[in-house]
């Protein structure tokens, strides 16, 4: 009888906790994906512009992948970061035209005060704990998500479309052997 008594103090859930705002993907990718003719590095260079000209920060930027973020506070205990990931891959059939994927992150933080306390030991008679006036302030992360706001894809891609007719892909200097200079 123990084993039932057992199981039945544990409380384990009937079921598993519901998604909560969930809804299931559609993988019809229309608004991550644009075709563009010109070549992958090209493409980036411009995805790169475009975050930059929007006051992002780029975090990582290679020949054919682009990574951003922004950081915003709509209220003095919201904190919001929107972290932006272009991939630039060329087209199977032409290596000079490129497919542009681009996903959206964000992350949502609230402001948590933590009231401070002191503990004082005395000899002989223990240790007390009083209260402090103050309190120590801490980001707490509430929310992380995909973005899926069409509308804003379909303003990046406008943007960046407009980098795509003015970049040159940067050339990537080697660094030259210093030279020591000829004492006179």
């Amino acid at each position: 009888m123990a084993p039932w008594g057992l199981t039945a103090c544990v409380g384990w859930p009937a079921a598993t906790a519901p998604l909560h705002d969930y809804q299931p993907e559609r993988f019809d990718g229309a608004a991550y994906v644009r075709h563009f003719k010109v070549d992958p590095t090209r493409s980036c260079e411009a995805a790169r512009r475009a975050l930059l000209s929007q006051g992002y920060v780029v975090t990582s930027t290679q020949a054919e992948q682009v990574s951003g973020r922004k950081y915003f506070q709509p209220s003095p205990e919201h904190h919001v970061q929107l972290e932006f990931r272009v991939v630039c891959a060329s087209e199977t059939d032409d290596a000079e035209a490129a497919v542009v994927f681009v996903s959206g992150l964000r992350e949502q933080y609230i402001v948590r005060k933590n009231k401070e306390s002191a503990s004082v030991g005395v000899g002989g008679l223990g240790s007390l704990s009083l209260p402090v006036e103050g309190s120590m302030d801490s980001m707490v992360k509430v929310a992380s998500e995909t973005v899926t706001d069409a509308a804003l894809y379909r303003r990046f891609f406008e943007l960046l479309g407009t980098y795509l007719d003015r970049v040159a892909v940067p050339e990537r200097r080697t660094p030259q052997a210093a030279t020591p200079e000829r004492l006179s």
